[in-house]
């Protein structure tokens, strides 16, 4: 079996959007040797459930250093809601795109980072709400996946239970900024790649130190 390379995001960090192009390079130039597992970091809790009103000022501050640094491009349909809060009828929780997303694994496991990115990209730039189930039946005809058996997936105790142990197996590992990139060198051994932004050659250079010999 190939060793695990662990990607921790949460659907809502720019950040992680901002990663998403050296993520996808750095999973296309590796996935013979690896194999890539992402998980949901439950940046926001159910419990912590907010109109997009209560961050948009912050987010709004961020995003020239996250643009800056990373070259992502915001698109103006999220913009809209970042710069119109009050207008907006967006309420936000990691929950929904986290269970999206391993309801998309049980059809394409080995597609974890391009389904993740894919719907980063269905927020930050098309400016969908993740939190409506409707914000993914777009991809389901990317990847040709039976609508009727995603949104039973969707709703089912088994996917909810599969989301929650990642939220637990997160926060066991002491993450609690996105995005991480660690690499599974041993059963029980992790070695951090990555964490924040970093480059794909900045990658490339960490697993070839950690893991050139495996």
């Amino acid at each position: 079996m190939k060793p695990n390379i662990y990607y921790i995001f949460d659907a809502y960090c720019g950040w992680c959007y901002g990663f998403s192009k050296q993520i996808n390079s750095f999973y296309q130039n590796n996935k013979s040797r690896y194999s890539f597992v992402t998980l949901s970091g439950n940046m926001i809790p159910k419990a912590n459930n907010h109109h997009i009103s209560k961050t948009a000022g912050y987010i709004a501050s961020a995003l020239p250093q996250v643009m800056a640094t990373t070259g992502a491009v915001f698109g103006p349909d999220y913009l809209w809601h970042i710069n119109n809060p009050n207008n907006s009828d967006w309420y936000i929780d990691s929950e929904k795109p986290a269970l999206a997303l391993n309801a998309f694994l049980k059809f394409y496991s080995n597609l974890s980072i391009p389904i993740a990115t894919d719907i980063q990209h269905a927020l930050f730039f098309e400016g969908r709400d993740l939190c409506d189930n409707e914000a993914y039946r777009h991809l389901l005809d990317k990847y040709e996946i039976n609508h009727q058996a995603f949104y039973k997936l969707l709703k089912s105790p088994e996917i909810k239970t599969q989301t929650y142990a990642d939220f637990e197996l997160v926060k066991s590992w002491g993450i609690k900024g996105f995005p991480v990139v660690l690499l599974q060198t041993e059963p029980k051994k992790l070695v951090l790649l990555s964490e924040g932004f970093v480059t794909v050659e900045e990658l490339e250079k960490k697993v070839e130190e950690f893991g050139g010999e495996i």
